[in-house]
């Protein structure tokens, strides 16, 4: 929405603002400036940067199964020295993940695949040990320093691990390896087969002005040029856009990653893919303040998961009283 004042005017964010931009402020800023390693040339040269159609040849996947993890930090704890030293911090938490399997054919159908739920005390204390509580079991897990930063990394690395054991069972199970979009960055996952990782929420500019004027031209249904980039960690990736309402700049544009080992062509399959299956699970804004970049999929297995952690207060309880035992 642009509103007009004099000469100037001003655009809204489609998200609530309750949640960070989908387009942080200091990435639009910093449209010209990357610390990435970037390789602009891998499916089209970098100065015929142009946005991209899924031809004919392109086919929709009869199937997209999309995993997501949600986490909670159920309890502060403190972790006593047995010799009497200094208390540590630590953090008992409740986290989960789960897949949908979406399917696309005469009337797309989403239906939940698998889900799991565990619980972890994480904290850098050698004296850690599992906490049983009458309501849940806390299994005592390694953190590299007693930082909160540090023990909310081993947290989400703990969901992403859950996140890919999932996603290893089922297609086991299954016996065959669906295109699976994980939601978040690939890294740790790139070694899953037919894998896309989904980028919602953008906090660096990647792009140099020329190719990030291709990004701002895409229409719904398009896609960037594929491009290789280094981080502390190096992917295939590009970016897409949503159907969206919305005139912000960027609005419903997200970025998907797969492994820098694929060959183009196999990126190229998954690019495609991607871009003709993921507009028709676009959310819509008036049931969802992240709409579109938050798939109608993922918003639902997230409100589902978020209800498997359980009561946070009954949790919290069962952690005082097994404490003070």
């Amino acid at each position: 929405m642009s509103v007009a004042i004099g000469q100037a005017g001003f655009t809204v964010d489609a998200w609530d603002p309750g949640y960070a931009a989908a387009l942080a402020a200091e990435a639009l800023a910093e449209l010209d400036t990357t610390s990435a390693e970037l390789h602009l040339d891998v499916e089209t040269p970098a100065v015929g940067w142009r946005p991209i159609t899924p031809g004919a040849s392109a086919g929709r996947p009869d199937v997209l199964l999309i995993a997501d993890g949600v986490r909670r930090i159920d309890a502060r704890v403190w972790i006593h020295d047995l010799d009497g030293g200094m208390p540590s911090p630590g953090i008992a938490a409740s986290y989960a993940a789960g897949i949908v399997r979406c399917a696309f054919g005469d009337g797309a159908s989403a239906t939940l695949a698998a889900v799991e739920v565990s619980r972890s005390l994480f904290s850098a204390s050698p004296y850690a040990a599992d906490v049983k509580t009458a309501a849940a079991t806390y299994r005592a897990r390694a953190a590299a320093d007693a930082s909160m930063e540090e023990l909310s990394l081993a947290l989400q690395r703990q969901v992403t691990r859950l996140e890919v054991e999932l996603a290893v069972r089922h297609r086991a199970e299954v016996g065959h390896t669906d295109l699976l979009l994980v939601d978040g960055p690939l890294r740790g996952r790139t070694h899953l087969p037919r894998t896309v990782g989904y980028v919602k929420t953008h906090h660096t500019a990647y792009l140099p002005a020329p190719q990030a004027a291709v990004v701002s031209a895409l229409r719904p249904g398009q896609r960037t040029p594929i491009f290789l980039m280094g981080t502390t960690w190096r992917r295939h990736t590009w970016y897409l856009r949503l159907p969206v309402r919305s005139a912000m700049p960027w609005a419903g544009i997200v970025r998907c990653e797969a492994g820098a080992d694929l060959g183009v062509e196999t990126v190229t399959e998954l690019a495609d893919a991607v871009t003709l299956a993921l507009p028709s699970l676009a959310g819509v804004d008036y049931k969802d303040p992240r709409a579109p970049q938050n798939l109608i999929p993922i918003g639902g297995l997230e409100k589902l998961l978020r209800h498997r952690l359980g009561d946070a207060r009954l949790l919290y309880r069962s952690l005082r009283t097994a404490a003070s035992r």
